[in-house]
């Protein structure tokens, strides 16, 4: 797989609801974490440390904040692009529509598919990836994408074990022996959830106790084939909203999608109580996540605030 025929579109999410009041005068993605980062850095980053640096950010909810500092950081940075770019796509009145907003994930890019199209018109792009803008990990993507490519898959899923705890509030997969998904079930309840219990033994090699982790997880980190993700958003989907609870149901279905199991720290920072633990975490000795890494550091802008790592304190 080749990065430079890879484009990432970063989702910056609805309201934020259940972040408030931390998203009272921001989005999601601009939310601060581990003292002088965003939650946009993390998947800019990851993008960045993969080689891929044709970028585009979608944002719709109190924007401002999100733009300045993607601006601040990736725009006046320094940071080489290359022959790749950042662009910022907020959500905008259209004549046919004149209510303009978002209605889901896949709304989000469909709206915007002509820009898209005529960026990709112009740029040899065989694979594109979605990523969310409030997930805090440390990911190569063209690991992901090298999977993608050498299952011949229309569209990637990355996965990550979880418990019961956390399976309820993500969408959830089953997979047969060869890692192609059969099921797509969004945030299955009762029933349902315990229908979507899968044998994750196969990953005693990545877990201390894979009993523990009964439930696949997808990351809502996801690879599709260019032509693949116009085909479903323009002509065989074109009234589903939403990636998760509408187009991958139904996809698994008539499409070839696989999974790609993630086993690495990853923490949806969507709640108040996630963002509190995620944080939290930071400061364990060691920490389960580590901004520090030399090889794959994440970017910020530079600003007067106090270092994430602080040692032997109190």
């Amino acid at each position: 797989a080749d990065a430079n025929r890879v484009s990432a579109i970063i989702l910056g999410g609805g309201t934020g609801s259940q972040l408030f009041p931390l998203t009272s005068t921001r989005a999601t993605p601009a939310v601060p974490v581990g003292g002088c980062y965003r939650l946009i850095d993390i998947p800019m980053s990851n993008c960045f440390n993969s080689g891929i640096n044709k970028i585009f950010v979608m944002s719709q909810f109190n924007s401002t904040s999100l733009n300045r500092h993607i601006h601040r950081t990736y725009l006046e940075g320094g940071i080489n692009f290359a022959d790749g770019s950042v662009q910022v796509i907020a959500a905008t009145q259209m004549p046919e529509e004149p209510a303009g907003w978002f209605q889901g994930t896949a709304d989000s890019i469909r709206k915007f598919i002509w820009v898209l199209e005529d960026y990709y018109s112009h740029k040899s792009i065989d694979n594109i990836v979605i990523l969310s803008g409030d997930q805090l990990y440390r990911m190569n993507y063209m690991e992901l994408v090298q999977k993608h490519v050498e299952d011949d898959a229309d569209i990637t899923i990355s996965c990550a074990p979880v418990d019961e705890s956390r399976a309820s509030k993500n969408g959830l997969v089953k997979i047969d022996h060869t890692g192609r998904v059969l099921q797509f079930f969004e945030k299955p309840k009762g029933a349902d959830l315990n229908s979507m219990r899968v044998e994750t033994n196969f990953l005693s090699y990545a877990i201390d106790d894979a009993q523990k982790y009964p439930y696949l997880a997808s990351m809502g980190i996801y690879v599709f084939k260019k032509d693949a993700l116009l085909d479903l958003l323009k002509s065989k989907y074109t009234q589903s909203h939403d990636f998760g609870s509408e187009i991958l149901p139904r996809a698994v279905l008539d499409h070839s999608v696989q999974a790609c199991i993630f086993t690495g720290y990853w923490e949806d920072v969507g709640t108040i109580k996630s963002f509190f633990d995620a944080n939290l975490a930071l400061t364990e000795q060691p920490s389960k996540f580590d901004f520090y890494d030399p090889k794959t550091p994440f970017f910020t802008a530079p600003r007067c605030l106090p270092p994430t790592q602080l040692d032997k304190c109190k």
